[in-house]
């Protein structure tokens, strides 16, 4: 099972951080390569995606992989992880 949690909270910074650099999802797309409807999908917690687009995103906003993993609510995050033996 997917924690949407997890997809949610990650969505929530792909947006902070577009927002931030006053980019529209149409912009993000082109800097990213990806199509503007996965990152919307993305920012809506709808898809779970792979590593190595974490870091073309991290790229773009200028970021390490690990800085774009720091959630607010890095806490909160794990205590909503479910692992599949938890089921």
């Amino acid at each position: 099972m997917i924690n949407n949690f997890l997809l949610k909270e990650f969505g929530k910074r792909i947006r902070y951080l577009r927002t931030q650099e006053k980019l529209s999802q149409e912009q993000l797309s082109y800097k990213t390569g990806f199509h503007r409807t996965y990152i919307g999908m993305i920012e809506r917690g709808e898809r779970n995606i792979s590593l190595t687009n974490m870091a073309v995103f991290a790229k773009v906003f200028n970021l390490t992989i690990d800085e774009l993993l720091k959630f607010k609510k890095a806490t909160e995050l794990l205590k909503h992880y479910k692992l599949k033996t938890e089921d």
